[in-house]
C-alpha cells in the first residue's frame, strides 16, 4: 500500500475534495496528496503554506502513524477470506500465502482480480505481485510489477531488472552499491558470494538466499481479532447523515471480509457517530437472521440514514459487530434464489424505517391456560410449542359468555360439539387457576369456534377462540 498515509484519510471522504497529508520536519511539507490536489498544482515536497495558496479549499491532515497501523491490521483481518496464512510487513505491506487458494478462486488471475477489486472498494491504492518467496513477491510489488512468478528457478530472471532500492537494506549499504556501479539486482546477484559477505555482512547474503528460495524464510502469522471494532476518522466534518454512507459502506465491507475469513455471520451491528465536544450518536442495524452480505447491510444502512437527523457535524465514525454466529454451509439452501443481492426482506426494511422498538415477534409459551400461552419476543426469535391439540389462531381478549337453550350453547344457532372434551385445570400457584372443559364447536352456518364450560361456579359456557 504505497499511499497508506493518504489512504487512511481519503477513503472516508470525497475524491473531489483536495486532500494532502503533511510531514512535520523542519518545516511542514506535503508528504502525499490526492489527484484533486495534484490538479491544483500541489506536489509532494512543497510546503503546506504554498500548497494552501495553490488550492484554497485544500484539506491538510498531519500524518497519523497509529491510524496507518490500525488500517494495516484491519486489512490483514479482511485478507483472511483469501488465505489462512497472512503476515504483516510494516509499515505498508502484507504477505499472503495463496498457493492453496488458486483452485478455490479459479487461478491466480481470478484471485488477483478478486483481491484488487476488494481493495479498490475499500479505498486503498495497492500493488500486487506473487512469487514463490515472500521477499521476491515484495520486491516485485514495490516496483509496480504485477506479475506472477510460479517457480523458484524463474526468480533470478524475474528479479534481475529490479533496482537495488527494493531491498530492505540500510541506506548506507544501498549507497555503497551505487558507488560500485551496482544498480540492478541482476548485477548484485552476479557478485561473488564470499566478497559479498565480506563487504556487506552475512545478513545481507542470508537476505538474498531467502529471496531466491535457497533457504527458508519463516513468517510470523497474523492472528485476526475475535471481535470486530474499526474506527475511521473523516477528513472533514460531515453535516448530512446520508453523506456518511460512503465511509460507512467501506467499514461494512471490512466487516464482511472479516466475517468471511471467520466463517461467521452477524445479526446486529452498532455504529457510533462521534461529534465534537465528545457527543456521540448511536445507530443500530439489525437483521432477521445472521449473515455477511455487504450489499444487504448497505441497503439497511441507507434506510436508517434517510431518517436520521444529526445534532451536529460528525468527525469520526466507528463500527462494532455484535455477537457472531458460525454459518455452516449445510444450513444454506443451494437452490434458494428468493433474496436478491442488496434486497432487504420486509421485516428488516420495517425495522430500518420504524426502529427496533416498533417491531416485535410473538412466541408460544409452554402454558396450558390459553390466555397465558404466548408472549412477545425479538423478531426472528419466535419459538413454537406444540401441545398436540388443535388450537385456533384468533383468541378473544376476554372470553365471551354464551347463551344456552335446553343446556346447549348458542351462537347464531345451536352449537354442535365436534371434538372430545379437553380438560384444563391449572394456575393454582399464581391465584389465577382455571378449571374448564374445552370443545371445538360448529354452528349451522359452518363456522368453527373454540368454547369451554366452567367446571366450578355457575358452570357457564364461554367463547374463547375462532378457527379460520
Amino acid at each position: 500500500m504505497p499511499q497508506l498515509p493518504l489512504d487512511v484519510f481519503s477513503r472516508s471522504g470525497s475524491e473531489q475534495q483536495p486532500l494532502a497529508v503533511s510531514h512535520n520536519g523542519r518545516r511542514a511539507s506535503v508528504l502525499l496528496c490526492n489527484p484533486a490536489a495534484q490538479a491544483c498544482g500541489v506536489r509532494p515536497g512543497i510546503g503546506v503554506a504554498a500548497a494552501r495558496a495553490l488550492a484554497h479549499d485544500l484539506v491538510v491532515q498531519p500524518r497519523d502513524f497509529k491510524a496507518e497501523q490500525a488500517a494495516l491490521h484491519a486489512l490483514a483481518s479482511w485478507s483472511y477470506q483469501f488465505s489462512a496464512q497472512v503476515s504483516l510487513y510494516p509499515p505498508y505491506e502484507l504477505i499472503l500465502e495463496v498457493r492453496g487458494s488458486f483452485m478455490l478462486f479459479g487461478g491466480w488471475t481470478a484471485l488477483l482480480d478478486k483481491i484488487r477489486t476488494g481493495l479498490h472498494e475499500l479505498g486503498y491504492i495497492t500493488r500486487l505481485a506473487s512469487a514463490p518467496t515472500p521477499l521476491a513477491a515484495l520486491s516485485l510489488a514495490r516496483c509496480n510489477s504485477e506479475q506472477h512468478v510460479d517457480a523458484a528457478h524463474h526468480l533470478t530472471a524475474a528479479l534481475a531488472a529490479l533496482p537495488v532500492s527494493v531491498l530492505d537494506w540500510e541506506q548506507s549499504l544501498i549507497d555503497r552499491l551505487d558507488g560500485m556501479g551496482v544498480r540492478r539486482l541482476g548485477d548484485l546477484l552476479r557478485l561473488p558470494r564470499d566478497g559479498l559477505a565480506r563487504r556487506f555482512g552475512q545478513q545481507s547474503l542470508l537476505y538474498l538466499d531467502r529471496m531466491l528460495g535457497r533457504c527458508p524464510h519463516p513468517q510470523e502469522l497474523y492472528q485476526p481479532p475475535q471481535s470486530f471494532k474499526h474506527r475511521l476518522q473523516l477528513p472533514a466534518e460531515v453535516e448530512q447523515a446520508q453523506a456518511l454512507l460512503f465511509a460507512l459502506q467501506r467499514l461494512l465491507l471490512e466487516l464482511c471480509g472479516w466475517l468471511q475469513g471467520e466463517g461467521a455471520g452477524v445479526q446486529h451491528v452498532d455504529i457510533w457517530l462521534r461529534h465534537r465536544q465528545q457527543q456521540v450518536t448511536h445507530l443500530g442495524l439489525g437483521t432477521q437472521s445472521p449473515g455477511r452480505n455487504a450489499e444487504q447491510l448497505t441497503a439497511l444502512l441507507r434506510e436508517r440514514l434517510e431518517h436520521l437527523e444529526l445534532p451536529s457535524p460528525v468527525i469520526e465514525i466507528e463500527l462494532c459487530a455484535g455477537e457472531t454466529v458460525r454459518l455452516d454451509a449445510c444450513s444454506q439452501d443451494l437452490f434458494d434464489h428468493s433474496s436478491k443481492p442488496g434486497q432487504l426482506n420486509l421485516l428488516d426494511r420495517l425495522r430500518a424505517r420504524l426502529g427496533d422498538q416498533a417491531i416485535t415477534g410473538i412466541s408460544a409459551v409452554a402454558e396450558h391456560r390459553p390466555e397465558y400461552a404466548w408472549g412477545y419476543s425479538d423478531p426472528g426469535d419466535s419459538k413454537k410449542h406444540c401441545s398436540g391439540r388443535q388450537r385456533p389462531l384468533w383468541l378473544l381478549p376476554v372470553p365471551r359468555p354464551l347463551k344456552t337453550r335446553n343446556g346447549r350453547p348458542q351462537l347464531q344457532g345451536d352449537l354442535r360439539l365436534e371434538s372430545s372434551c379437553e380438560r384444563i385445570e391449572s394456575g393454582w400457584w399464581d391465584e389465577r387457576d382455571v378449571a374448564r372443559d374445552y370443545f371445538i364447536a360448529t354452528n349451522p352456518a359452518g363456522s368453527s369456534y373454540w368454547i369451554y364450560r366452567e367446571l366450578t361456579g355457575e358452570r357457564g359456557w364461554y367463547l374463547q377462540g375462532l378457527f379460520e
